[in-house]
């Protein structure tokens, strides 16, 4: 347990974890250091991290939605949501991701997971399984994209109302 740190009724409390904001650098810099699939991205509406004694313990990047269809001007994505492991952090994040972005006029969040994953922090912090999507590569013939992994099924989780 921590020192110092219990609860009104005396028992020892877990790391306390504080949102707070994250530069995209300092972000996508976490990101390429301990995501296990994704690197880092391009742009973002917001990024959040979660620390204990200054460290940062996880990050998470909001965008717009990578699918065009998704893109109504009242949907944001959790691009990336990232953890080096810490109980509970990618709860916290997911659930500050929420704060934000209600707080910013936002009436809808979605964000994915691979097929084997079982979204347990996305289900403790409200989102819905939505839909399942068929593993494709990203290349159409008019537009040829090397493929850097193999394309998995992955599912949609959303949070709010459908707009």
């Amino acid at each position: 347990h921590v020192q110092g740190h219990r609860s009104s009724n005396g028992r020892a409390m877990g790391l306390l974890m504080k949102v707070q904001p994250i530069s995209l650098r300092e972000a996508n810099a976490y990101v390429s250091s301990y995501h296990r699939n994704h690197k880092a991205v391009a742009g973002c509406l917001f990024c959040i991290s979660v620390c204990d004694a200054g460290k940062v313990l996880g990050v998470a990047i909001v965008g717009r939605p990578l699918a065009r269809a998704l893109g109504d001007g009242f949907t944001c994505e959790v691009l990336r949501c990232c953890t080096n492991g810490k109980r509970n952090a990618c709860s916290k994040l997911y659930g500050a991701c929420i704060r934000a972005a209600v707080a910013l006029g936002y009436l809808r969040i979605v964000t994915y997971s691979e097929s084997h994953e079982p979204g347990t922090s996305l289900l403790a912090s409200g989102f819905v399984k939505a839909a399942k999507v068929n593993a494709r590569n990203w290349g159409c013939p008019s537009r040829h994209r090397v493929a850097r992994t193999q394309p998995e099924h992955r599912y949609r989780w959303e949070w709010g109302e459908p707009c």
